[in-house]
């Protein structure tokens, strides 16, 4: 089997993702970033917003467009209700990541095995796989953007420009440009290019390099022409809001420079050989390719400085560290399957057994979830509680059993396995999770009458909804719907404790809508999806 998947490894890398989470990632509920990319993509289809982008109805110019381009023709093509469709984009884009690392570490001279690990390492590694749905922009800037780097190092090894790959370096940057602005520019360009120069050494005369920064500025100026045309055509609202997100990179979720250096555990599974990989002294002489081994330590060390020097600091900003960190794991892993055998220092195999050990022991022990769980199953989702334990039993004992021989492959492999395994089968499993109170507008469409809110709604609720939401609430007051009898959604005021709506109309408590699986009390409920709905009838 693994000399199948190491015979077509493109092919393999890309029917991972699609297996893993290609037919279950709808199990999970909306994220409010999600949310936000959902509404703007359904607001170009009904509305026709493809470029004053919008949601609910209001401009929406924090984020340009291209994501939403994407989903809104997933979303015109299966259907706009569709969650499944509406994240394929995304799942794709997280195949194009693990496809570009293994091309770029192929061109950096790793064998065609190794390459293909450092692929399914990106693939498998936690905030890699989670940021497709809490911020989508990241996974398709990243993605855009390591496309453009493979072709920028095609360049900087044969010391040229060509017309084809200069064309590819200027198009995908400028793709990743119109996907979240400059932050790939800063977070994984700028520091590959810094660490390929301390590895490698630049080559090429004056006239090479100016050819290399009149693409890089071609492509940026290229893929700013949104920002340049809304600035053009609403200029008040464009300045408020880049004004505000500009003041938030100082002043909202400040964090101390130090924030982001536990960085590894975000890879997961890997979060041990990840610490290992970033040993530099123990590694440098154990790896097959020192070079590309200081170049992705150089990637990954400088992108998390650079991103520490920034004051506005938040988890998921982390992601495009885990790519090149996922080539220096890479090492690591392909040292302790050259060597594992011949390894006899406890200090070298302790990590080794403990890393892989644990993992096996929650695929084994995996059943156990059964008695730590208040919630019953049955139907579809006990087969797959049933089939997921076996499956898992099997890989865990067979974990084990390649550890005792040594075969790190092998047990690397089962790893990817293992991944497989709780994307395909077990993560719909997670759906019997949902707290009793869960309501969501499924059932809205038999209360004939049109929906309001009065003090916000939160971006999942206008997405569950399926439609706009206007705000009855403005700077001078209230704005009276012409309707005669309404509908209102309220985050905990009762409308008929104010006197300009109880004065002249009737009102009617009709239910609580709360998009919350998590129960009261957790840390994962929210009280932004808990909403009140009251029927006002004109007296």
């Amino acid at each position: 089997m693994i000399k199948l998947i190491e015979k077509y490894p493109i092919l393999s890398l890309l029917l991972f993702v699609i297996v893993m989470l290609g037919f279950t990632i709808d199990s999970l509920p909306v994220t409010i970033m999600e949310a936000r990319n959902f509404i703007s993509a359904r607001e170009m289809l009904t509305d026709n917003n493809w470029i004053l982008t919008t949601m609910n109805g209001e401009a929406r110019y924090q984020k340009p467009p291209l994501p939403t381009w994407i989903t809104a023709v997933f979303g015109y093509l299966f259907g706009i209700k569709s969650i499944l469709a509406l994240r394929w984009p995304a799942l794709l884009f997280l195949a194009s990541i693990g496809i570009s690392t293994y091309l770029l570490s192929k061109k950096l001279e790793l064998t065609k095995s190794h390459s293909l690990i450092n692929g399914f390492i990106v693939l498998s590694s936690f905030y890699v796989i989670g940021i497709t749905i809490e911020a989508p922009w990241d996974i398709y800037t990243h993605g855009l953007m390591l496309m453009a780097l493979y072709q920028l190092l095609r360049m900087f090894q044969d010391g040229k420009t060509p017309i084809l790959h200069s064309l590819l370096f200027v198009s995908f940057l400028a793709c990743s440009v119109l996907s979240k602005g400059p932050v790939s520019l800063y977070a994984l360009f700028l520091p590959f290019v810094i660490a390929y120069g301390i590895a490698y050494k630049y080559k090429g005369g004056t006239l090479y390099f100016l050819k290399l920064i009149s693409l890089l500025v071609f492509g940026i100026v290229l893929g700013g022409w949104w920002y340049f045309h809304v600035r053009v055509a609403d200029p008040e609202t464009f300045t408020a809001i880049a004004t505000r997100e500009t003041s938030n990179w100082s002043s909202y979720n400040v964090r101390p420079f130090y924030y982001y250096w536990s960085f590894f555990v975000q890879s997961g599974i890997w979060t041990i050989p990840a610490f290992i990989s970033l040993l530099y002294p123990y590694l440098k002489s154990r790896v097959s390719n020192l070079k590309a081994y200081r170049c992705s330590f150089y990637w990954t060390i400088l992108a998390v400085i650079l991103l520490s020097i920034i004051p506005e600091k938040k988890s998921r900003y982390l992601m495009p560290v885990l790519i090149p960190l996922a080539i220096n794991i890479g090492f690591y892993i392909e040292y302790l399957i050259r060597e594992f055998k011949n390894l006899k220092t406890k200090k070298e195999t302790i990590p080794v057994y403990f890393q892989f050990g644990l993992i096996a022991t929650i695929a084994a022990l995996f059943w156990v979830v059964w008695f730590f769980s208040n919630s019953i199953l049955t139907g579809e989702l006990l087969v797959r509680f049933i089939i997921t334990t076996i499956v898992l039993l099997v890989i865990g004992i067979s974990i084990f059993k390649n550890l005792k021989s040594k075969n790190i492959k092998n047990v690397f492999y089962l790893v990817i396995g293992f991944m497989l395994t709780m994307g395909l089968i077990a993560l719909p499993i997670s759906k019997v999770h949902k707290q009793e109170d869960y309501k969501d507008f499924s059932d809205y469409n038999t209360i004939n009458a049109p929906l309001y809110h009065l003090e916000g709604v939160a971006p999942e609720t206008i997405y569950n909804y399926g439609g706009k939401i206007p705000n009855i609430k403005t700077d001078e007051g209230f704005a009276i719907p012409n309707e005669i009898e309404f509908n209102l959604l309220t985050k905990g005021t009762d409308p008929k404790t104010i006197d300009e709506l109880s004065k002249y109309y009737d009102i009617e408590f009709i239910a609580t809508y709360d998009l919350n699986t998590a129960s009261k009390g957790s840390k994962s409920h929210r009280t932004r999806l808990v909403n009140q709905l009251y029927r006002l009838t004109r007296k």
